[in-house]
């Protein structure tokens, strides 16, 4: 087996420069995404709503039609 090969300084300086910049980089993201995400998840639990709503009375608007067909 081959021996491993020393590494540059400067290319494990490279290394751990890329890493740390991603690191900040995908924290900043984060940071900045996670609230658009909050006010998308709140837009659509009330358009949910709104819309079981709508089902239920739609649901209601057949059962009393077919009442009234029946009799």
């Amino acid at each position: 087996m081959v021996p491993p090969v020393a590494v540059s300084p400067l290319i494990k300086t490279a290394r751990w420069s890329a890493l740390i910049a991603g690191i900040v980089y995908g924290k900043r993201r984060y940071d900045h995404l996670k609230p658009i995400a909050a006010e998308e998840r709140r837009v659509e639990e009330e358009e949910k709503k709104i819309r079981e709503e709508n089902e239920r009375i739609a649901k209601e608007l057949a059962e009393a039609s077919e009442e009234s067909i029946l009799k």
